[in-house]
């Protein structure tokens, strides 16, 4: 397996509900905080890659899409993921 497959396992099992879970917006939310991170780092040293910032950007909409929605139905895990993540509200 690749490391990027054995990344995205782990992440998968740190923040599952239950045992068959791959789709929650937990684990939607920390996939794309994931790819989110490792793009940043990569604009950092390629300042001019405007494909990788539509990309970043449309990652940054879905996933605030998906906190959104997580705030309204249960705030309560809204809160546990925004501290887990390190993500600023």
């Amino acid at each position: 397996m690749t490391s990027k497959r054995m990344t995205k396992k782990q992440i998968i099992e740190q923040h599952k509900r239950a045992d068959s879970d791959t789709g929650s917006s937990e684990v939607q939310i920390a996939l794309l905080t994931d790819r989110i991170n490792h793009l940043t780092e990569h604009m950092k040293l390629h300042k001019k890659d405007f494909a990788c910032r539509r990309g970043l950007m449309r990652m940054v909409s879905q996933r605030r899409g998906l906190l959104d929605y997580l705030k309204e139905v249960s705030p309560q895990r809204y809160l546990d993921i925004i501290q887990k993540l390190n993500i600023r509200k």
